[in-house]
């Protein structure tokens, strides 16, 4: 079965978006300093974008978490596969994240976070399918709300592949 890419979202509504993301982000956080928290993989590409317009001192650090084991569908229930490198006490954290769906594996790993005594936390994704929702979420900052379709570009991936495309395109399968 072959698949192609269909652009849901240019690379020019993305890097606007962004800005607009990192405009907001500097003004909430005005004389502190925010702490990013990517979630690896597909976060990177976005964080790295949101974190170059930041204009408030900014710091990272990169977690990979797993929740679906041996099934194809996650379980919420959060393995650390690489924790962070640093203490996040009396930090103001941001959890970067390419995209939010069913909210599982973001509550739990929220929990942990608050757990490790940081000043505060929030969450920020590029994509969010709040259709896909079965566990509340707080999205503080969201690129945009989009479909219950199989996306890729800018971090998220199919099969390991289009990780690289600078744009949102939902995959159709031939």
């Amino acid at each position: 079965m072959a698949e192609h890419i269909e652009v849901l979202l240019s690379e020019e509504e993305v890097d606007a978006r962004i800005q607009e993301i990192g405009d907001m982000i500097s003004k909430d956080y005005a004389g502190k300093e925010v702490h990013l928290i990517c979630v690896l993989k597909g976060g990177s590409f976005f964080m790295c974008e949101l974190a170059k317009r930041i204009t408030v001192p900014v710091s990272l650090d990169f977690m990979s978490v797993s929740s679906y084991g041996a099934d194809t569908k996650s379980s919420g229930v959060v393995k650390i596969v690489k924790d962070l490198d640093e203490s996040l006490t009396g930090k103001h954290v941001l959890v970067v994240e390419d995209i939010v769906d069913s909210g599982r594996t973001l509550s739990h790993l929220l929990k942990m976070l608050k757990d490790r005594g940081p000043a505060d936390v929030r969450l920020c994704t590029l994509l969010d399918k709040p259709d896909r929702r079965v566990v509340d979420v707080k999205v503080d900052y969201t690129g945009f709300q989009i479909p219950d379709e199989f996306v890729v570009g800018y971090g998220l991936d199919y099969d390991q592949k289009y990780r690289n495309l600078p744009y949102i395109g939902v995959v159709k399968f031939d």
